[in-house]
Formats: C-alpha cells, structure tokens, sequence
C-alpha cells in the first residue's frame, strides 16, 4: 500500500466530514503527525484541487471538487447491482419475498427481487407497480419527502381503497407517514392485497437523500407482532447496510436509523457482510 496516498485521502475525508475551516494544527494533532508534515499533505491537496486554503485565516477546507466528483459517481452508480447482494442475503435470512423499489411519482416501482421459498408467499415483478401509499416500500419513502397533508393531496390524489384496510384519508396518511420517521421503517398490513403484509426501510445515498427502498412482503399468517418485529430488525440492519455502501453519512444523523435490539430475532439473524401490481411491501 502507498501510505503517501493513504494519508492523504484519509486527510481529505478527515476534511470533509469536519465541514468547517481547520487549522494546520488540527489536522497534525487529529493524524498524530508533526505539524511540517501535516502543512505538506494540506498543500499538496490545494495543489490538486481537492482542497481550498482561505488566505485570510489560512485555515484549509475540502474543495468542491470533491463534491462533483461524488455527485457523477452517484449518477453512474448501478444501484440495484450493488445492493443485489444485500438483498439475496436478507431473503435467505428470513425466507420472505425481498423487493428493492424506487418511488415514480404517486406509485413504488419495483427495481429487483428475490422470491420467497416457502409455499405460501407474496407475489410480484420486477416492472410492476404498486400506489405509494398503500405498500410500506412506498410509506418508507414517502415519509422521508416530509410532506403536510395539502402536499400528499397534491402528490397523490384521491386515496383509492383496495381493501378494507386501505387508507383513504390524507390526514390519516400523514400521522401514519409521522410514526414511519419516528421509527425508521414502515408497515403495510393488508393495505394493497388482502392476505399479504410487508416492512419497507428507506436507502439514502452520500447527500443523505433516500434513493430507493428496501422491501419485505409477508402473508398476513406469518406476520403476527412478535415476527413482524424481528423481521423489522433484520430489515432495518440491511438498509443501513445499504445506506453506507452509497455512502450514507451515518455520523451526521441525517437520516433515521435506530438500532435493532438483541431481542425478537429469528435463528437464521440478518448478519452485515465486512465491507398498479406488486406485493406489500
């Protein structure tokens, strides 16, 4: 390994996630290098352009370069490719229908699945559609937008009933969208097809935005409150997992991403790797 290279990038990621002016004596203390050194490295990323010296106070911050750079690596990311592995291993670990749905207006389309094993399952396709409101996937991502009720009449219209348990209301919509945030995850029992539940967790990328979501559908036999619980945990582990391969800067808290208990979970554990038709979910 180039330890020259290393530590520079690893001065211009300290950089980075710092998002303020800092001094050449920081950037030593931080890297427990002598401040000759640290000046070096500094200079050598103005030079190149990842970085920008204020003349004034001569503090050092991360250049925009950084920044566009990022913005047409996330522009050329094949996002379903990347997290296709994620996905298969959730689907073995809870032996549910597995989806990866991005949001198109009013309604979720589904990107990539893995169908479940068992004999009674969820059905759907890659292609297919299904109204954001009615499917956790589609809650999962409203929710992250934050619109009031008045913007998810403007979004979406009439709220159309596709089973009992559909929800019509948009005030209704929106305390529903409210508990989503508050927990990080959304649930759908029995809002698109009568019989099939699901869990929808966001995905955000390095702008801290929600991309696409991670799905889970679930016949309303197997999701009683104690599995819909567990299955929620390994759920949420897969979309954080998600979330810091597209980047996702967990340490600013942007988006909501509460831990999964030590409780609740099924034998076969999520476990995070070392680096108008649809289902619920």
């Amino acid at each position: 390994m180039d330890s020259t290279l290393a530590k520079g990038l690893a001065v211009l990621e300290w950089l980075a996630r710092a998002g303020r002016e800092c001094r050449v004596t920081e950037v030593a203390q931080a890297f427990g290098v002598p401040r000759s050194n640290a000046h070096r490295t500094l200079q050598t990323l103005v030079e190149c352009g990842w970085a920008t010296q204020d003349t004034a106070t001569s503090g050092y911050r991360a250049s925009m370069k950084l920044f566009e750079l990022g913005a047409q690596a996330g522009a050329a990311a094949d996002i379903p490719g990347l997290l296709r592995p994620l996905l298969a291993r959730l689907a073995q670990a809870t032996g549910e229908t597995i989806h990866l749905a991005a949001l198109d207006g009013a309604e979720i389309l589904y990107l990539d699945k893995f169908d479940s094993p068992l004999p009674v399952a969820a059905y759907s396709r890659i292609g297919g559609r299904a109204p954001a409101y009615c499917v956790a996937s589609g809650k999962a991502l409203l929710a992250t937008q934050q619109p009031d009720a008045e913007g998810l009449r403007a979004l979406l219209g009439p709220l159309v009933a596709h089973t009992p348990r559909s929800i019509t209301d948009h005030a209704a919509l929106q305390a529903e969208l409210n508990r989503v945030r508050a927990r990080g995850f959304a649930e759908n029992r029995e809002e698109w097809r009568t019989g099939v539940c699901g869990l929808g967790a966001p995905v955000f990328d390095a702008r801290g935005q929600a991309v696409v979501a991670v799905g889970m559908s679930v016949p309303s036999i197997r999701f009683a409150r104690a599995q819909s619980r567990a299955l929620s945990e390994m759920l949420l582990a897969c979309a954080r997992e998600a979330s810091h391969m597209l980047g996702c800067p967990q340490a600013a808290g942007t988006p909501p991403f509460p831990r999964p208990s030590e409780t609740h979970r099924r034998q076969t554990a999520w476990k995070p790797s070392n680096t108008a038709e649809g289902p619920a979910a």
